[in-house]
């Protein structure tokens, strides 16, 4: 009976998020040119604006910050691919197109920063509560948005976090190294440059700095992730329990790296109930 019940929901869950997919709108996230400039002018950051049905919706968003390493980014399974499901619950759905560091780490968290002030500024056209907006990244677009859910302050400043195998820390014993190597660039030979790099690696290592303002999260991992090792996302979730913030953490027994919402991964179902349950919770 049980996996009867599995079944029906899943074709349940497929059927809604098939009548309710939206048209999306696309538009520069930096109509009159960027506050970083980066190196590479033809990197140019998107939106992509999923909104759910005006009489659906429950005025709350949500910013995704697909991944990549830092070096391109996954926008399909990890982006656009999850619409039909936050607009199915009445929840607008805004996808990140951010550009590459390119040896500036400030250019992608200027980016994720401006997409949270740009949703809280459309609140009203966009039938959003600029007092709920979340932000949800994967692997590297889950160390961009931790960035933001430790780092940033008053109207870039999220209300709830989503991370999925997300890289947290700059550990060079735990983190993933193209991450690593494109957000901070490589390690300095020189010493005094590189004692000034180990206090960027301290600073963007997001599970130590979590405080009790940091918002409130949901995590899901793989146990057998060779990619990014499943304790960046179990450290930063100790961080967030020492520090009495809001957490739920799910790890999966197997399905590797970078599964996003593709159907193949062995608990899909499971995962999308979960996270969809955590989103009833408040």
């Amino acid at each position: 009976m049980k996996c009867v019940r599995i079944l029906l929901s899943a074709a349940l869950l497929t059927l809604s998020t098939t009548i309710f997919a939206q048209k999306p709108t696309t538009m520069p996230l930096w109509p009159n040119g960027p506050e970083v400039v980066s190196s590479d002018g033809n990197d140019q950051a998107e939106l992509t604006v999923y909104l759910p049905d005006a009489n659906k919706a429950t005025g709350r968003a949500v910013v995704c910050c697909p991944g990549g390493g830092y070096s391109h980014l996954a926008m399909d399974h990890e982006g656009h691919q999850w619409a039909p499901f936050f607009n199915t619950q009445g929840i607008a759905l805004i996808v990140l197109k951010y550009r590459m560091p390119h040896g500036n780490r400030m250019v992608p968290v200027s980016d994720a920063e401006e997409a949270i002030k740009t949703v809280r500024s459309h609140a009203t056209e966009w039938h959003i509560n600029p007092n709920d907006v979340g932000i949800m990244g994967f692997s590297a677009g889950g160390h961009l948005a931790s960035t933001i859910a430790t780092h940033a302050k008053d109207n870039a400043a999220p209300n709830f976090q989503i991370l999925f195998y997300p890289v947290v820390t700059m550990d060079p014993g735990f983190t993933h190294k193209g991450s690593h190597d494109n957000f901070l660039g490589k390690a300095p030979e020189d010493k005094k440059a590189l004692k000034e790099y180990k206090k960027l690696e301290f600073e963007f290592s997001n599970d130590l700095q979590v405080n009790r303002t940091t918002p409130r999260a949901f995590l899901a991992l793989s146990d057998d992730d060779k990619a990014v090792p499943a304790a960046n996302g179990f450290n930063y979730y100790q961080q967030l329990y020492k520090h009495d913030v809001p957490a739920s953490i799910h790890i999966y027994p197997t399905g590797g790296h970078g599964w996003g919402y593709r159907e193949t991964f062995a608990y899909h179902y499971e995962m999308v109930f979960e996270l969809k349950a955590w989103l009833k919770s408040f």
